[in-house]
Parts: C-alpha cells; sequence; structure tokens
C-alpha cells in the first residue's frame, strides 16, 4: 500500500476491468494505498509471473547476510537487524504472489461480495460504535467518514480480518525470492525501521501475505510517509484493537492526495443511443455541462450534479453499468489502482450513508478472461495490426484501445471490454 505508490502488486494494479486481489477472501485484500507500481509484470511473456518460486529455507538463510550489509548502509541498527535472526522462509507467500484472485474475477463478481449485505450492515454498525474517532477523523481531515470506513471494510473486514502472517518473514521471503525484489527489500528496510523506531515490535508487526499491515493495509513505506498518532500516546499504531491510528492514517494519505470533501466519487449515469465510445475512458475529462449536452443522464432522467471534470468509465462493457467518476475517484486509485476496487469503495460508502444499489444490471452471462485468454488475446490482436503495446495479460489503456480499434473494424460496439466474445472474434 505506499506512496502508497500504486499497487503493490498485480492485485493492486489495474487489471482491465477486472478485480482485484482478495475479492474472495479480502483480509489485506489490497494493500493499502501506499502501494507501488507492480514492475515485475512488464516481462514481455506473462506466464511468467504464474511460475512457482523456487526458493528454500537455506537460500534464504544465505542471502540474509548480504541484506544486512544493505540494511546496515540504509541506517538500520545492528540491533534491530537481530530481529531477522530465525527468518523463515514461507512458500505459501510465493505462492500467493504468483495466484492472484483478480485474474478470474469479474467486477460484478467482485462487487457482489465487497459491498454485500453483511458488509454493509457491518459497515454500519462500524460506523456507530466509532461514529465519534471517525467524526473527529473527517473534521481533522476533510475526508468523508464513510470513505474511510468503506477502505476499512475493504481492506480488513472493519478490523476482523488483519492478517497474522509476521511481516518481516513475509517481506524477507519475497525480497529473497528477487521476482520483484528490489521493491520488497525496501519494505523490509522500512519495516525494519518501524521496529526501530519503537511503534511496533516484531512480534505486532504483523499482517497479509505481501507484508501489507493493520486495519487499512499499510506496507510499511506508507507507514513512514503517512501513519499518524491520533490517539496521542506517542505511537503510530495501525495493528492493534484500536483502530484509531489505521483510521486517520488512511485519511491523511487521501487527504494528502487531493481529497475533496463532501465530494462524489463518480455517479452512475446512462448513456444515450448512439453515443459515442471513443469517449468511454478516464483519459477523456469534460466538464458536466459537455456531458449533459451528449445525454449523459442520471438513471432516473435527472441531470448529473456538476462536481468539476468528469469521465465516463464502462467498468463492465456496454452492457453493464456505467458511470461518470470525479476527482475523488482518482484520489481512490492512488490507495490501489484498480477500477473494481475504487468503485466498490465508492458504491461501499454510498452504501453506507443509505443510497440504493447499482441499477443497471451487469452482463453476468460473461465470464472473465483466463489469464491465458488475455495472453491468448493480446496476441492475436497484435498479430492482426491492433497493438497492445506488448504481452503481459495485463488489460490496460493500450490493450482497451487496441481492442476499441478491432471492435470497430468488425462493427461491433467499440467499449474495448476485453470479452470472451471479442478473443472468439479474433480466432
Amino acid at each position: 500500500m505506499n506512496d502508497h505508490s500504486a499497487s503493490l502488486f498485480a492485485s493492486c494494479l489495474r487489471r482491465g476491468f477486472l478485480g482485484i486481489c482478495a475479492a474472495f477472501g479480502l483480509a489485506g485484500a489490497a494493500f493499502a494505498g501506499p502501494q507501488e507500481t507492480e514492475a515485475g509484470l512488464g516481462e514481455t511473456i506473462g506466464e511468467a509471473m504464474l511460475s512457482e518460486g523456487t526458493g528454500t529455507q537455506e537460500g534464504l538463510s544465505a542471502w540474509l547476510p548480504a541484506f544486512k550489509d544493505r540494511a546496515l548502509a540504509a541506517g538500520v541498527s545492528s540491533a534491530t537487524l537481530d530481529a531477522l535472526n530465525g527468518a523463515e522462509y514461507l512458500p505459501k507467500v510465493v505462492h500467493n504472489d504468483r495466484h492472484q484472485n483478480e485474474f478470474t474475477k469479474t467486477i460484478w463478481d467482485y462487487l457482489d461480495k465487497a459491498v454485500s449485505d453483511d458488509r454493509i450492515a457491518n459497515g454500519r454498525k462500524a460506523l456507530k460504535t466509532h461514529g465519534d474517532t471517525l467524526s473527529r477523523i473527517e473534521a481533522t481531515y476533510g475526508v468523508d467518514a464513510e470513505i474511510v470506513a468503506a477502505i476499512w471494510g475493504l481492506e480488513s473486514a472493519y478490523g476482523a480480518v488483519r492478517g497474522d502472517l509476521p511481516t518481516l518473514h513475509a517481506l524477507a521471503t519475497l525480497a529473497y525470492d528477487g521476482r520483484r525484489g528490489a521493491f520488497f527489500e525496501g519494505e523490509l528496510i522500512a519495516a525494519l525501521k518501524i521496529l526501530q523506531s519503537g511503534d511496533a515490535t516484531a512480534q505486532s508487526l504483523r499482517g497479509s501475505w505481501a507484508g501489507a499491515m493493520g486495519h487499512t493495509q499499510f506496507m510499511p513505506s506508507s507507514w513512514h510517509a503517512f501513519a499518524v498518532d491520533f490517539t496521542g500516546d506517542g505511537r503510530r499504531d495501525i495493528w492493534g484493537d484500536d483502530p484509531t491510528d489505521a483510521l486517520a492514517s488512511t485519511a491523511a494519505y487521501l487527504a494528502g492526495k487531493g481529497w475533496a470533501k463532501g465530494a462524489p466519487w463518480g455517479v452512475e449515469i446512462i448513456l444515450p443511443a448512439g453515443f459515442d465510445y471513443d469517449l468511454t475512458t478516464e483519459r477523456v475529462k469534460k466538464p458536466v455541462a459537455e456531458w449533459q449536452a451528449l445525454g449523459v443522464r442520471l438513471p432516473g432522467g435527472g441531470e448529473v450534479p456538476d462536481h468539476g471534470l468528469g469521465s465516463v468509465l464502462l467498468p463492465g462493457g456496454h452492457k453493464g453499468a456505467a458511470f461518470l467518476i470525479f476527482q475523488n475517484f482518482h484520489v481512490i486509485e492512488t490507495y490501489n489502482t484498480a477500477d473494481a476496487y475504487v468503485i466498490a469503495v465508492g458504491h461501499l460508502a454510498d452504501r453506507l450513508r443509505g443510497a440504493g444499489p447499482i441499477m443497471a444490471d451487469w452482463p453476468r452471462d460473461e465470464r472473465a478472461l483466463s489469464f491465458d485468454e488475455r495472453i491468448s488475446l493480446q496476441r492475436k490482436l497484435t498479430a492482426s495490426g491492433f497493438d497492445t503495446g506488448g504481452v503481459d495479460a495485463k488489460m490496460g489503456p493500450k490493450t482497451v484501445a487496441a481492442v476499441k480499434a478491432f471492435q470497430k473494424a468488425r462493427g461491433m460496439v467499440p467499449d474495448g471490454f476485453p470479452s470472451l466474445s471479442v478473443l472468439q472474434a479474433l480466432q
């Protein structure tokens, strides 16, 4: 989670319109904001991501001395480094890094789980129980209490599932594993500096398999950049049973990224017949008045409220719901870059305020493309003259643009949605 950088993993990257990690087991779901763009997925052939690690306990033990030298040079004391004595290689961590759930989930499946009736009910209870704290946090940072609560709900089920893996061991495993070694080595050093600060002990420093920690799943580097001591006890404690510091830290992060208090993340809209689907991208921003002139309306036919420049987003293609997204969408996006995650946070917050469900249907007869199918889609598009910018299984802007161009050429609705029907049309 880090400058909340962008998303620690594939799970936190924009995977086209699919869900993200932990869609079906939201513990440490998204690796709170504070995350880094997944550099390791830049491989030419994306299948490399699914290769199993070959590390061993002996290999980790042999790797540690050189790492300790680098950590000492980075300002970690030798006494603090003693916390790594006996560090365990965790094969499950490497397995999870290679097999992340977001690759097989559609946005509607993800939202069904992320914004379930239980999560809404539990969120309302959390708002009631921690209402005074969240009100003070909102007054201090200008971030809506429901947004903070929604992130808390998605990241740890309101504190119920914060992760129980030893953070130092998990990060050491991933740093030694090497697929994204430089990133995780930096996070491991950051975690050691948390110990050095006295804000946590090695025993309390626990979290998800990827090193994300606490109620709202901060990565160690994000803790250094954004964590706050809202309780005033001298510690920035995001791990303990009291969620106050974690919730305030999340609000501090969002405020620092430009949160506009009281403004929506986005609103559900309907598009008129004949709408130009080339405009359905975050790259096209227009004033609300211009969208309305093009026939964009609220589901009931009313005018869209003016909250500045907005973009039209179709996370499930033209057969699914459409949204007009605003600045706060992009602020949440810095916490986790996956569209599904951002929409889930925003929609859950709306439901916690009393709003109703998304009104449009989803194309539930569609299924998500598998990893191999996304590889095949990119290869076939490229071979047909539609440049995807590489073959990596990521349904990013270049692949979406290629899908749109292909759809136009074939007389299909050019919504850019990487569906099975597009893949089949390429056969």
